[in-house]
């Protein structure tokens, strides 16, 4: 079965009675190379089980299962169930779950399925939920490498510089824990329905960060409060974090930093050292 011909999905759908869902950011590929390159960029081989997320009618699912060990597809969309099973038939290492990433035990799943295989993750991700799901994934702390479809925009921001329109809060974030790079662009017209946007394959490999802060909590606390309010010198927006508008600037000079610094200006290791001087002072709690 043709899962890229326009008429053979729409067919599909029609015989199990679904029309695409705009909630839950259903966009289906028409264009072979997108999911083979997908794969590819994922590096799978047999010795690794990938979790993909959002497998739609499965084109991506049937590349990934002949490079992997193991594919478990996490579908949230209980009418999609059928469809799979369909066209995943005799794809004996793929394993369909229907179930809410965001409500799932990922540890668990990675425990339960990929026994001595490297866990992976491999996904055309719904972009309405990608920053949520790129969270969880990381925060597992199961995956060394995850390789995902998402909105150019948001891809962008992932790997965005300090002192750019684009950095923010989740690009220190994803930095910290993870080396990100776009790999390339997807335009519209390789879906159906065809999306207002553009698509960017980015890869997040996990880092082993040498440089860590003494307080991660108090380092994301930081980071957040910085970007609240970007037009904010970095002070200001540390004022509702700690309420002492001398002991901020004290510190932030103490780092090196101009008291006019925004935070927005700041890398993730920069971000640490401001940490760790907070940390330090006995003001803070």
């Amino acid at each position: 079965m043709e899962l890229y011909d326009i008429a053979t999905i729409n067919e599909l759908l029609s015989r199990y009675g679904l029309k695409f869902s705009k909630s839950l950011g259903q966009n289906f590929l028409t264009a072979a190379w997108v999911p083979e390159r997908i794969a590819e960029a994922s590096e799978a081989d047999k010795s690794c089980g990938v979790l993909e997320i959002g497998p739609g009618i499965g084109v991506l699912t049937r590349c990934l299962s002949t490079a992997a060990g193991k594919v478990v597809a996490v579908e949230l969309d209980k009418g999609l169930i059928p469809v799979l099973d369909e066209t995943l038939s005799g794809y004996d290492n793929v394993k369909i779950i229907n179930d809410n990433i965001l409500k799932t035990d990922i540890a668990g799943l990675v425990e339960e399925n990929f026994g001595g295989l490297t866990p992976v993750v491999c996904a055309n991700l719904p972009y309405n939920i990608t920053s949520p799901v790129l969270t969880a994934l990381i925060d597992s702390g199961c995956f060394g490498r995850i390789t995902v479809m998402i909105q150019r925009e948001v891809a962008k921001r992932i790997c965005s510089s300090p002192g750019s329109a684009d950095y923010g809060a989740f690009t220190v974030y994803a930095n910290y824990h993870t080396r990100p790079a776009i790999l390339f662009d997807v335009p519209p017209d390789c879906f159906v329905p065809r999306p207002k946007v553009y698509s960017s394959v980015i890869r997040l490999d996990k880092l082993g960060r040498e440089y860590v802060p003494k307080n991660e909590k108090l380092f994301f606390r930081i980071v957040r409060a910085s970007f609240e309010q970007r037009r904010k010198t970095l002070v200001n927006g540390l004022m509702p974090l700690f309420g002492n508008k001398q002991l901020i600037t004290d510190t932030i000079i103490k780092c090196g930093f101009d008291e006019k610094v925004r935070g927005e200006t700041l890398g993730v290791n920069e971000f640490i050292m401001l940490a760790d001087a907070f940390e330090a002072s006995s003001d803070v709690g």
